[in-house]
């Protein structure tokens, strides 16, 4: 039984690698589209390079944050925000595939239609900018900030940037899964992509009740801060074990709803 899992987790990986293949694949073969991609995130980079400009002007400490330390969490927004527009064309696809009953075309597939739904197109001309320049953002504003550099911080941080992926993916469906109940819900994306946005900044320089609700209750938060808080050590254990815990909770969650939309969906042939 154990073999079968491991056999079927082998499966999708390699899955997501032909996905990949592909998805790259059709981007270089329309090369100026795939610039031109790049190229406006590009620009949005340069306008989020402009807030890292304005702190470091103005030199001034944010409670317990330096310049150095929201540098740090802004480059983890950064690098998230490229991991998360890798593939979030899919999501903002969904709706339009169940209104039109396109679904009909991946139900047949012998693999999971949520795995097939939601990572089957992947967008690297807004992963890589982000990617680079997130990277980039966090082992400077690591080093300047003087945090330990150490196995146990290094792995601690990977590990809530995992956490954080997972989180980002499960939370951040939930609104597009309405669409097998609603006929729009252009208005709620439009309130989930604001709420991606407070991850702009550290969760810090917001209230304590905005913070315990962007934490607890929607966990974005979560996505962003809590590596760069785990470095610092202002984590309490509570918050470690809410770190781990939070994207396994909405990961089931985001699947058990979604298997119960699935039952109200009629295909194009019904």
């Amino acid at each position: 039984m154990e073999v079968e899992k491991v056999k079927r987790i082998g499966r999708y990986f390699r899955l997501m690698g032909v996905f990949a293949k592909y998805s790259l694949m059709s981007a270089l073969e329309y090369r100026i589209n795939f610039i031109t991609g790049m190229t406006v995130e590009m620009g949005w980079m340069l306008i989020k390079l402009l807030y890292v400009a304005i702190i470091y002007r103005a030199g001034t400490n944010i409670g317990i944050l330096t310049p150095d330390h929201i540098l740090l969490f802004i480059g983890t927004y950064v690098l998230m925000t490229g991991i998360y527009m890798l593939y979030f064309g899919n999501f903002y696809s969904i709706p339009g595939m169940v209104q039109q009953g396109e679904l009909d075309l991946y139900i047949v597939k012998p693999v999971s239609l949520q795995f097939l739904v939601t990572m089957s197109k992947l967008e690297f001309a807004y992963l890589l900018p982000n990617l680079a320049a997130g990277i980039v953002m966090i082992v400077t504003g690591w080093r300047l900030a003087g945090l330990p550099v150490g196995v146990a911080e290094t792995a601690g941080f990977l590990f809530y940037l995992f956490c954080g992926c997972l989180l980002t993916y499960s939370l951040f469906l939930l609104p597009y899964i309405l669409s097998f109940w609603i006929v729009s819900v252009g208005g709620i994306s439009d309130i989930s992509n604001a709420l991606w946005d407070f991850n702009n900044m550290p969760s810090l320089i917001y209230g304590k009740w905005f913070r315990r609700i962007g934490t607890y209750i929607l966990p974005v938060f979560v996505i962003t801060n809590f590596p760069g808080l785990f470095l610092m050590g202002e984590l309490s254990p509570w918050a470690c074990v809410w770190g781990a815990g939070a994207p396994v909770l909405f990961f089931i969650l985001a699947r058990v709803f979604w298997k119960a939309s699935l039952k109200r969906y009629s295909s194009a042939s019904s």
